[in-house]
């Protein structure tokens, strides 16, 4: 991909997650930026992984994945989960483990414990559709990332939605 499309790519501000997920008796985690709900009934989110992503296997058929959105007091966890080991990434924060087995960020502004329904096949990535089975949230300011940086979001917090959308 050419550094411009990278760089106009860049320009869409996004909330960073970091996606988890337990197979072959192992946790596997990374830091998002494509996740997105698909639908409310039934309650299905969505992200997208490189085929060429070191965590591809896990996350495909792993069975299932919990994102754990993060708060403006998160970027560190944000940044060591773009890199280093899986050891390194757990060590960064604190989580729980879920009823499914996989971990959660403790002080998540939102989590979404997900079952993999569908698996799609898009150029260079795969779009895991899932099927939302718990889920829960906090007050707090998000995290965000846009033009290759981290940022806070600048809406009050508990602010009542007045979009018609």
């Amino acid at each position: 991909m050419s550094r411009d499309l990278r760089d106009a790519f860049g320009c869409f501000a996004t909330g960073v997650t970091l996606v988890t997920t337990h197979w072959n008796g192992q946790d596997w985690g990374m830091t998002c930026s494509s996740f997105n709900a698909v639908s409310l009934d039934p309650a299905l989110v969505l992200w997208n992984i490189r085929h060429s992503s070191a965590s591809h296997e896990a996350f495909v058929h792993g069975g299932g994945y919990t994102v754990s959105v993060l708060g403006s007091e998160h970027k560190e966890v944000a940044q060591a989960f773009a890199r280093g080991t899986q050891t390194e990434r757990f060590a960064a924060a604190k989580f729980s483990r879920r009823k499914s087995g996989r971990l959660q960020l403790v002080h998540a502004l939102a989590w979404f414990d997900c079952t993999l329904q569908q698996t799609v096949t898009a150029g260079d990535h795969d779009i895991l559709i899932g099927q939302v089975d718990q889920y829960g949230s906090r007050a707090g300011k998000g995290l965000v990332f846009e033009r290759g940086q981290f940022a806070v979001d600048t809406l009050a917090v508990g602010a009542a939605s007045t979009s018609p959308f």
